[in-house]
């Protein structure tokens, strides 16, 4: 914690007691035995052994305290919660790796330093605001407890998370503390923080979580949310304590949505925000409704986050800029029943305040005084609001108390002139700040967001008040710094601040974001850097002017101009994508743009990066290996000096190296390249590079190629050095700074470090790059650091970074400072004078080099336009002049009058001119050929519809006034592309669950079990060879053979049978194959009754379907009633056709009979227009040239009223009518003309009459006239009774369709019922489909379920079948062992521990060789490294030497151990094969079990799913009853009859269809037959279930009481149970024989060998008689001469005692020191002698490899120096002591 300036230190006071902080494991270990015991509540630690300091590389005087923190400048206002009120004046936030306290009145600030050094995650405090906790990032990191305002830190909490803490809260009460976790544990962890203790954990989700607060009304309930999810907990008590119970909330049909805020109600809902700007209200874990405003807008626009409750309402603010209160009872009350129609509870907020558009609120924090309502408020535009949300006429308008950069900081440069700094970012903002008196001096706005800034050098502006700007649209501004105080008196006007930035210029040199400027060392130019890779120079004066431009391979990263000690003048570009690019100064004189400024004349070299990281690593590694080889080398030379060994070993230990060597690290080449992060000249062509991405860790020197002709894109060039950066391979560096007298390098690191490097003078290549000073100040995580400055005066260097965070450090103590201001430049005299520069509003707006070529565009297109011009006025004035001599020709005489062919100067103008005319009319052919098409189809599409379809024909009868009409049929709907619904049936469900499901076995390791069953037979017979047995032993071990052979087979016969036994008989769950297939059966017509009914069930498709049915149906109807009356019209036609033949006919006949035997001729009928209306349709040309007429008539005519007169198609058709008519009355004239010819013939017979005829004539012409008569009454009859037939057939066909009328009537009622019936299905259809999709796929998961457990089941079954043959195998090896001892072994113990003994494993494991062979490698098993050692404890614990199985002990067999050795190999490998076996079998049953599970959840869901699907479907059957229907029903179809009348009321009538009641009514009788059936075959199965019931008990009885008598046998033959079978099979044992044999023969041999050793054991006792008594008398000879030895002795001591006392306690002190190096000796002989011990035992154990007959023993031990002890004869030298 620091004022202002360093960390300074907390005093401990009187009756306090301080601890260190422990870090590591030291830390975790005392608070672990810390548990145990209270911390008493005085205790406080050291803050400053726990915060963290700068990195200083050791040994290298570089000092602690380089660099002071001086101020803050930034704040992080893109973090969550980063803000917090401690009291009442003072605001806290973090800021990369500072908690920074922030004073408002004063805005001083203090600090306390992240001690874990690589963040701080989250900060809050307790209500009371007594405390402050802090928790930090990086690898296991703690949460701080501060005491508030002494800021001592009073608790550490460890070990609630492995990486970073995302959020914090404090109970209601302060005494627990909640704490989340991020990636990737995610712990919620509640904390007895007084006691630094862990009262419960669990992990709260898998993803990110934003927020976890106590709920202030329930002590035990806790919420947390984050993306995506919502979260409610509740501590609940079980026997073991404390439980933490989480329940996530479902958001059920509304999407999901991230939650960065709630508040929980007091009756326990919760109110949440959402992404889209309305509130969530939850109840459980379920979102009871969705809350927006009226007519659905939403109550934020953005992100809403409720973050309060005040005086009865809910308080939320969003993205949008506003605080809105809303009223918490009508929240609280609102429900799904009460919302509008979109499914949304809608209501309008109490109050409002509207902060301002720019304005994104995130978090806010109440004030600490009591009963205020005033807020304090993070804007994530980078503000600190203060609001007053009393909401009354006296309120507060909102006040910003701070404002910071938002985001990221794009550019930061120091002021060469004064204490200003200069900063950008995307926030559309350019702030000045003082850093010398710590605060902002200006903040100007633009339209666009900034990229980039630099100070004006001195040479440019000696003021230092001159700034170029870069911003995202590509334009660069000039700004002016002036003192407003100054401005104020230069002006005239009175502004507010200290200081105001100026536009000068402003000018557009590219088309993306700026991204570097810079000025050239003599300020006599300007460069622009762009991410639309190219490079911009200016030069500088008053007014900046182009020179040009040049394009670069890459987006430009940064530009640097070559110092002053560069004899040439050039730029070095930076590309991000690696390329640099050296430019020659462009001289303005020389370059003159005309079309473009791109400058093509312009010197330039490439340097293309190519990586070479991994070629250094390579050479690394080798050295480092060559280094290891060397030192191993001079280890075996001293070894071999000290041992002299053959040198074999060594050779070979040096190639077994060798071959065991690793291999190097491959050479990579990144893939795309490594992005350049910066770099910086060093010295004329070349340079420093710093690389990001793969290549990161080296500073890297290049130099540019003489290689310039080739493409940079396709030339890669390497650095010629490369100089390695500690720690620095997954953190590059982003920015280098020197300081001024580059003395000092500046570094910023990804990670949010600064580091400083002391250089010596003149150190161009950097070779003093050693030592370091580092320190971690912005957050680790975002805030790469990517701009670092040094003041002008090298006294301060300030950072910018991603975070947002501006720091500023001072070189000196804080105490040498003079705390000044910064100089602000005056303004200039003559400002008030100047024009105001104009400014690039517009983002679009041209740039210089568009606008350029924009500009000679349009000259050029200017010049065509007037060349063009001249050509057409000079053609025109040849044409006029031709004409003219054309004219002049024809006044000419003829004689002399040129032929017109003379005026063609060449036909092929003509002939290309007509070719061309062709060409053109085949051209507006093929452009017309789509349209005309086109045309052509419509126009037929019309004459189909309307001829077809619309056009009605009525038919009107003759001698009435009936007439028929056809219907007016629409063409049929296009049929309607339904989305697919889903089946309620699950669709493929059947297929799934019927697919075939083949078991999973281990064909491999069946086979091994095979080959091992063939390969590892009982080897009882086998034994060494040697002894031969007699003939009786050899034919009684035949026969015994024999016996047990034929044993075998009567054994495996009876296996044979009883397996064939056990495979008929049926299971436990054994069912009759008929009942199975009568269950199946009965379960399909279920599944199909229950399918068909669901398909059945009425939806959208097939309402839509029978609708259309029903429109198809009366389509049909109709048309067919159409093909009869156009049927009908078409007899018409034929009958007038027939009518005007027979008149033409009468009108012959009339001709010839007289007036008055004429009989009047019927009125021909005629057809009406609208019985033929497709004549309207038919046209001709004379038509078409008719219409044209019209056109062009009606064109002409200006006078006419277009709109009031009729149409071109009214006046053709009238026309078309008259010529229709007229041809009529022509004919009406021809008949006329007619009778008039038949009236003067008639009259000339009359003449003729009056001549007498002879009697033959009279009856001839009688004759003729009679036939006349006749055929004209013949004729009218025909012409009637045609016409009456036609009427009759119109009345009929009338008839048919007044019924076809009535029917479509009922049509239309059905129709229209059907179409409620679909209004209320569409209002289902939604959710139905939802639930069938959703049931389909629950269908559709349990399907595959039961397969996968099917499939679990056979494999489960395989493995246990499996498991049990292997412990059959080593149950038949412990046999075979215990056969092959035989009856009274002596070694039976021996090799019985050899042969259970567990030992040192190798696991042979396959390995593929290059040829594809398969080689085996051995692998030790680590399981068993201590099993030598754990057996020879245990036997050691049992009183027993351990076994030493390599060793055969004497008279042991060899073969026989062996054989045992061989199958206790044989019995780890099956133990091994069996654990493996168990291992995967477990493995498979939980997977099986979690299945079993996971299938009950999804029964449940699917039978919840179909619940709710059940219920749609009554609710919807419900409302589609509730559709009134119209029945029309005959009178004998009711019978409803209530005192033998039909009632008018019907309202009770229930209408039923008789067929179905009948039906009905049969399957009652049905059911009833069923059902005694059914009942029947119940009780005939009773009795058969308890009758096998009673006969197996009987059976498994009877089957106990043999069993109990062959155990009662066995005991009394054989004194135990034994297994009959292998004692069955138990042949003779040729071995044991060969032993009885052997055994006989060596007791012979030994007899003999016992009566000579006792021969000479009497020879021997003999002598040693002899020896004994001479020792004896030499022994007592010796006692005399050492008692006399003794009494001399004691003589000279006596005399000695008087002359020699001084010598005495030299003496004594050497013995002492002799005892001592005595003791020491020993010591070390019994520890060498016990590793001998331990290495031989070892080394017996591990495979009794005996040291070869070469090998030396150890050196003797030294000899004891007696220091003048002569040892007593007893003693041996060497062993004294």
């Amino acid at each position: 914690m620091s004022d202002e300036n360093e960390p300074a230190a907390v005093e401990k006071g009187d009756n306090t007691e301080t601890l260190s902080a422990g870090t590591g494991e030291d830390a975790e270990q005392e608070v672990a035995e810390g548990r145990g015991r209270r911390l008493p509540p005085d205790m406080f630690y050291d803050y400053k052994e726990l915060y963290s300091r700068p990195t200083v590389t050791a040994d290298s005087q570089i000092p602690e305290n380089l660099l002071n923190l001086s101020h803050c400048f930034g704040y992080d206002c893109g973090r969550r919660a980063n803000l917090l009120l401690l009291d009442e004046h003072t605001l806290a936030f973090v800021a990369g790796n500072l908690l920074v306290l922030l004073d408002i009145p004063s805005k001083t600030q203090r600090y306390l330093r992240s001690c874990s050094g690589r963040g701080i995650g989250a900060i809050t405090t307790p209500p009371s605001r007594r405390y402050l906790a802090v928790a930090e990032k990086g690898n296991r990191p703690n949460i701080i407890i501060y005491q508030y305002p002494s800021l001592r830190p009073y608790r550490i909490l460890r070990g609630g998370t492995q990486r970073a803490y995302s959020c914090l809260d404090f109970s209601g009460d302060g005494g627990l503390l909640a704490s989340v976790g991020g990636a990737p544990d995610y712990m919620l962890t509640l904390w007895d923080w007084r006691q630094e203790e862990v009262n419960l954990s669990c992990k709260a989700v898998s993803q990110e979580v934003f927020r976890v607060t106590f709920s202030p009304h329930d002590p035990g309930t806790l919420t947390s949310s984050g993306s995506g999810h919502i979260k409610f907990w509740k501590m609940a008590s079980s026997f073991t304590g404390l439980k933490l119970q989480g329940l996530m909330g479902h958001f059920g049909k509304t999407t999901a949505t991230d939650i960065e805020g709630y508040v929980e109600l007091p009756d326990g809902k919760v109110v949440s925000g959402s992404d889209w700007g309305n509130l969530l209200l939850w109840e459980g874990n379920a979102i009871k409704v969705e809350i927006c405003r009226k007519e659905g807008r939403s109550c934020h626009a953005g992100t809403a986050l409720p973050f309060a409750l005040e005086e009865g309402q809910l308080m939320s603010m969003g993205s949008d800029g506003a605080v809105r209160g809303w009223d918490l009872d009508d929240i609280d009350a609102a429900d799904v029943q009460n919302s509008s129609s979109s499914g949304r509870f809608e209501m309008e907020p109490m109050n409002e305040l509207i902060i301002g558009h720019n304005v994104s609120l995130v978090s806010a924090v109440k004030s600490c005084l009591a009963d205020t309502f005033i807020w304090f408020a993070q804007d994530s535009s980078g503000g600190i609001w203060k609001l007053d949300l009393s909401f009354t006429n006296t309120s507060a308008d909102p006040q910003c108390l701070f404002s910071f950069h938002s985001g990221a900081v794009q550019g930061m440069d120091v002021s060469r002139r004064s204490h200003l700094m200069a900063t950008t970012a995307l926030d559309r903002s350019v702030r000045v700040f003082d850093f010398l008196a710590k605060k902002e001096l200006t903040c100007s706005r633009f339209n666009q967001g900034g990229t980039t800034l630099r100070w004006a050098p001195p040479p440019v502006n000696p003021s230092g008040g001159l700034l170029v700007a870069g911003f995202e649209d590509g334009v660069v501004r000039l700004l002016q710094l002036q003192d407003l105080h100054k401005l104020n008196v230069v002006t005239g006007r009175s502004r507010k601040g200290e200081a105001e930035l100026c536009l000068n210029q402003a000018f557009k040199p590219h088309n993306a974001p700026v991204t570097a400027v810079a000025y050239e060392r003599n300020g006599q130019m300007l460069a622009t850097g762009s991410s639309d890779c190219t490079v911009f120079f200016f030069t500088v004066g008053d007014k900046y002017e182009p020179v040009g431009f040049i394009r670069v391979p890459g987006p430009v990263q940064g530009l640097e101009w070559s110092p002053q000690a560069h004899v040439e003048n050039t730029l070095l570009v930076l590309c991000a994508s690696g390329h640099v690019v050296e430019v020659q100064s462009p001289d303005p004189k020389t370059q003159s743009p005309n079309k473009t400024f791109e400058l093509p004349d312009v010197r330039t070299r490439t340097f293309s990066f190519r990586s070479i990281k991994s070629r250094l690593k390579r050479e690394e590694e080798i050295a480092r290996r060559q280094a290891v080889k060397e030192k191993k080398k001079k280890e075996r030379e001293e070894k071999l000096k000290e041992s002299k060994p053959s040198e074999t070993p060594v050779e070979a230990e040096e190639e077994k190296e060798e071959d065991e060597e690793e291999e190097l690290p491959p050479i990579h080449i990144p893939s795309p390249p490594s992005p350049l992060a910066c770099g910086f000249y060093s010295q004329p062509g070349h340079f420093w590079l710093s690389m990001g991405g793969y290549d990161s860790g080296y500073l890297y020197h290049c130099k540019f190629t003489q290689e310039q002709d080739r493409d940079p894109d396709q030339r890669r060039d390497e650095p010629f050095d490369a100089l390695p950066v500690h720690d620095s391979d997954q953190d590059p560096i982003l920015c280098i700074t020197f300081s001024s007298n580059r003395r000092l390098l500046f570094c910023g690191m990804n990670s949010g470090f600064i580091r400083v490097y002391p250089l010596e003078d003149g150190d161009v290549g950097l070779t003093s790059m050693k030592a370091y000073w580092a320190l971690s100040i912005h957050d680790n995580h975002y805030g790469h650091l990517r701009h670092v400055g040094c003041s002008h005066d090298d006294l301060f260097v300030l950072t910018a970074g991603d975070d947002g965070n501006i720091f500023s450090f001072s070189l000196l103590p804080p105490e040498q400072l003079q705390r000044t201001k910064a100089h602000v430049p005056s303004p200039r005299v003559d400002l008030e004078n100047e024009d105001v520069a104009q400014d690039i509003q517009d983002p679009t707006a041209y740039s210089i080099e568009t606008a350029k070529q924009k500009m000679e565009s349009d000259r050029l297109r200017r010049e065509a336009d007037m060349m063009k011009a001249a050509k057409r006025k000079r053609l025109e004035d040849l044409r006029k002049k031709f004409k003219e001599l054309k004219d002049r020709n024809q006044t000419l005489p003829e004689h002399v009058r040129l032929p017109p062919q003379e005026f063609v100067l060449d036909s092929r103008f003509s002939e290309e001119a007509e070719q061309q005319k062709v060409q053109k009319v085949e051209e507006v052919q093929k452009e017309l050929a789509w349209k005309e098409e086109r045309w052509s189809t419509a126009r037929n599409k019309l004459l189909d519809r309307f001829k077809d379809s619309l056009g009605v024909v009525t038919v009107a009868a003759i001698r009435s006034d009936h007439r028929i009409s056809t219907y007016r049929v629409l063409a049929p709907p296009q049929p309607l592309h339904h989305v697919g619904v889903v089946s309620a049936d699950g669709g493929g469900v059947e297929s799934a669950a019927a697919e075939h499901r083949k078991p999973r076995t281990d064909p491999e390791k069946d086979d091994t079990i095979k080959e091992d069953e063939a390969a590892w037979r009982p080897l009882v017979g086998a034994g060494p060879a040697g002894v031969k047995l007699a003939d009786r032993q050899v034919e009684r071990l035949q026969k015994a053979a024999e016996k047990a052979q034929q044993a075998r087979a009567k054994i495996e016969k009876r296996k044979q049978e009883w397996k064939r036994f056990y495979a008929e008989k049926p299971d436990d769950d054994f069912e009759d194959p008929l009942d199975v297939q009568a269950v199946l059966e009965a379960t399909e017509d279920i599944r199909r009754d229950t399918v068909s009914k669901r398909q059945g069930r009425m939806n959208v498709q097939t309402k839509t379907e029978e609708m259309r049915d029903l429109e198809a149906k009366v389509r049909e109807a109709q048309t067919d009633m159409n093909c009869r009356i156009v049927a009908l019209r078409d007899s018409k036609l034929r009958l007038l056709a027939r009518l005007r033949a027979q008149a033409r006919q009468l009108r012959r006949v009339h001709r010839r009979l007289s007036a008055d035997d004429q009989n009047p001729a019927p009125q021909l009928p005629r057809m009406l227009p609208e019985e033929a209306p497709e004549k309207r349709l038919h046209y001709d040309r004379s038509t078409l040239q008719r219409y044209r007429e019209l056109s062009g008539k009606r064109s002409s005519d200006q006078d006419q009223d277009q709109e009031g007169g009729p149409s071109l198609l009214e006046y053709l058709d009238k026309e078309m009518e008259g010529q229709e008519r007229t041809e009529e009355e022509e004919e009406e004239e021809e008949e006329e003309e007619e009778k008039s010819t038949s009236q003067s013939e008639g009259e000339e017979s009359v003449v003729e009459d009056g001549v007498e005829l002879s009697e033959l004539e009279a009856g001839l012409q009688m004759e003729n006239h009679l036939g006349l008569k006749y055929e004209q009454d013949h004729l009218l009859d025909q012409m009637e009774t045609s016409v009456s037939l036609f009427d009759a057939q119109l009345m009929l066909l009338l008839d048919h369709k007044l019924r076809l009328d009535l029917e479509l009537k009922r049509a239309d009622l059905h129709q229209l019922t059907l179409y409620q019936d679909l209004l209320v299905l569409q209002d289902f259809q939604k959710t139905e489909d939802d639930l069938n999709q959703r049931f389909s796929q629950r269908v559709r998961e349990e399907s595959s379920i039961k397969s996968k457990l099917g499939e679990y089941k056979e494999h489960l079954q395989s493995k246990h079948k499996l498991i049990s043959k292997l412990q059959d195998k080593i149950k038949a090896l412990a046999d075979d062992f215990h056969a092959s001892l035989g009856q009274d072994n002596k070694f039976e113990e021996f090799l019985t521990q050899v042969f259970n003994k567990n030992i040192k494993r190798v696991k042979k494991k396959k390995k593929k060789t290059t040829a594809g062979e398969e080689e085996e490698e051995e692998e030790e098993d680590g399981s068993d490294e201590n099993s030598d050692e754990d057996d020879y404890s245990r036997v050691m614990d049992n009183g027993k030497p351990p076994v030493d199985d390599p060793v055969c002990p004497p008279k042991c067999d060899p073969e026989l151990l062996e054989y045992t050795l061989q199958l206790r190999e044989r019995r780890l490998d099956l133990e091994d094969q069996l654990l493996e076996e168990k291992k995967n079998a477990e493995a498979l049953k939980k997977d099986w079990e979690t299945l079993l599970k996971k299938e009950e959840t999804v029964k449940s869901s699917r039978k919840t799913v179909e619940d709710e699907l059940e219920l749609v479907n009554r609710e919807k059957q419900q409302k589609m009853d509730e559709v009134s229907v119209v029945v029309p029903l005959r009178l004998h179809q009711v019978e409803y009859v209530i005192n033998g009348s039909v009632p008018d009321d019907l309202s009770e009538v229930l209408v039923l269809d008789r067929k179905e009641l009948n039906r009905l009514q049969e399957r009652i009788k049905q059911l009833q037959v069923e059902k005694t059936q059914q009942r029947e075959r119940l009780r005939q199965a009773w009795q058969q279930q308890m009758k096998l019931s009673h006969d197996h008990r009987e059976k498994e009885a009877k089957v106990q009481e043999l069993q109990t008598q062959c155990s009662e046998l066995m005991v009394m033959k054989f004194g135990r149970q034994v297994d009959v079978e292998a004692l069955q099979t138990l042949s003779g044992n040729r071995r044991m024989e060969e032993l009885k044999q052997e055994k006989l023969l060596k007791e012979a041999q030994h007899a003999t060998e016992i009566q000579q050793w006792d021969l000479k054991v009497c020879e021997a006792q003999e002598v040693l008689d002899e020896e004994t008594r001479t020792t004896t008398e030499q022994m007592q000879t010796m006692i005399g001469l050492l008692e006399n030895n003794r009494d001399l002795e004691k003589k000279l001591d006596t005399r000695q005692k008087k002359t020699g006392g001084q010598f005495d306690d030299h003496r004594r002190r050497e013995d002492q020191e002799a005892v001592q190096r005595l003791q020491a000796l020993v010591d070390s002989q019994s520890h060498q002698a016990q590793a001998l011990r331990r290495e031989i035992r070892i080394l017996s154990r591990q495979g009794g490899y005996i040291q070869p007959p070469s090998w030396s023993p150890p050196p003797p031990l030294p000899p004891i120096p007696q220091h003048g002890h002569l040892p007593t004869p007893t003693e041996k030298p060497g062993l004294r002591g």
